[in-house]
């Protein structure tokens, strides 16, 4: 699940485009506050069928990232019962885990944070950094830039090694991959590229459409 959030007199309000923003879509009312209740309801847990599975709640940042990540900080602690943590590189999973992208102004006082509730969502040069899976569980990257392929006819020797590379590079440190901007238009090249996506282990696939997603991996279910 993403969030796109918006820092607006002292505010965090949800919106694609800032030309979307409406003072009564928050982060709390649209996200935190039903993921709250839903976890209460359901006893601690997202999902009935596996309760043990965190749901990620990815944040993208809009607007500057240390003082909206400031703000976002705050809002997150009063939801500490249900958000995975981080105290001294030690992870305590809970039913969500939050992860920061967007401005990659939020990493230094992430960083700086004894007891944190949101982890950093990495970018491919992090995949050899130095920091740890307890701050950085995901890596991210735009498809584009690393693959020329949209899906139609073969995939390229070359990039399906690169493809498989990463993925094994982020699993070895521990981190978790995904691609964003992959085609997304309902029809036999998305489908390619999505069924790459699942011999690479990517852990996560992007798409607005929910339901196309939701029916391909139930035909390709191993």
């Amino acid at each position: 699940m993403e969030a796109d959030i918006w820092l607006v007199d002292g505010r965090l309000l949800v919106a694609h485009d800032a030309d979307g923003l409406d003072p009564s879509r928050t982060l709390q009312s649209l996200y935190l506050d039903p993921l709250a209740a839903r976890v209460r309801e359901r006893g601690g847990c997202v999902y009935r069928s596996a309760p043990r599975l965190p749901l990620q709640l990815l944040i993208d940042l809009k607007t500057a990232g240390e003082p909206t990540y400031r703000a976002l900080a705050a809002a997150l602690r009063p939801y500490h019962r249900i958000l995975s943590s981080a105290t001294a590189g030690r992870v305590r999973h809970r039913a969500v885990t939050a992860v920061v992208s967007g401005d990659r102004g939020a990493r230094a006082p992430l960083e700086a944070e004894r007891v944190r509730y949101a982890f950093y969502d990495g970018r491919a040069e992090d995949l050899d950094g130095g920091a740890p899976a307890s701050f950085i569980p995901l890596i991210s990257g735009n498809w584009n830039t690393f693959f020329h392929w949209q899906g139609t006819g073969p995939f390229p020797a070359a990039e399906r090694a690169a493809l498989r590379g990463m993925t094994a590079a982020a699993h070895r440190a521990g981190r978790a991959i995904r691609f964003w901007a992959t085609p997304d238009a309902p029809d036999a090249a998305r489908e390619a590229v999505w069924h790459e996506l699942l011999a690479a282990g990517a852990d996560w696939i992007n798409t607005d459409d929910l339901a196309g997603l939701a029916a391909f991996l139930r035909a390709h279910d191993t």
